[in-house]
């Protein structure tokens, strides 16, 4: 689910942040260009960490800017088909719940919350098990298996999850 990745890239470091720290610099600049976007590869990115940076730069003419080779670690979430977590209830729909599971929200459709038939009760807030009467509300800690990732541009990640296999479902609290 979380991963560091390294990778290396062209940092540009402009004129007016000559005389400051490169690592500093180029940690802010790269810091601006990939937090918060995602990519097919290495999914949603959330942070980056030890930024390496070579000394020697180079100039482009027309740019009073310098270009510096870096290698970054970021830390990435990338939710895999099959991954088994734990999450906090957020909001209950007609359409299911809304569980987040990290930097995301997934959705477990009503059909996927349990093997019981599931009954929305808007003046509640709740679904309720039609036989079991297990509730699910917001605020609940519960556990799911994620069965699709959508990892579609521009920044749009969607993810689908079940609860109806043994050992899924609301979480007791102990």
């Amino acid at each position: 689910m979380l991963r560091l990745v390294k990778v290396e890239d062209i940092v540009r470091i402009p004129p007016d942040k000559f005389g400051e720290d490169i690592t500093k610099v180029a940690s802010e600049v790269l810091t601006e260009k990939y937090v918060g976007t995602l990519s097919p590869d290495l999914g949603l990115i959330l942070a980056v960490t030890n930024v390496e940076v070579e000394l020697e730069g180079t100039i482009i003419p027309g740019d009073g800017a310098t270009y510096h080779r870096a290698v970054v670690e970021l830390l990435t979430f990338y939710p895999v088909v099959n991954e088994v977590v734990t999450g906090i209830v957020v909001d209950v729909k007609r359409i299911g719940l809304f569980v987040n599971i990290g930097p995301v929200d997934a959705l477990v459709h009503i059909s996927q919350v349990s093997d019981d038939r599931m009954i929305y009760r808007e003046e509640l807030g709740v679904l309720e098990g039609e036989e079991t009467k297990v509730r699910f509300s917001k605020g609940d800690l519960v556990r799911g298996r994620i069965t699709a990732v959508s990892l579609s541009r521009p920044s749009v990640l969607k993810i689908a999850m079940t609860m109806r296999q043994q050992g899924l479902g609301k979480v007791p609290l102990r």
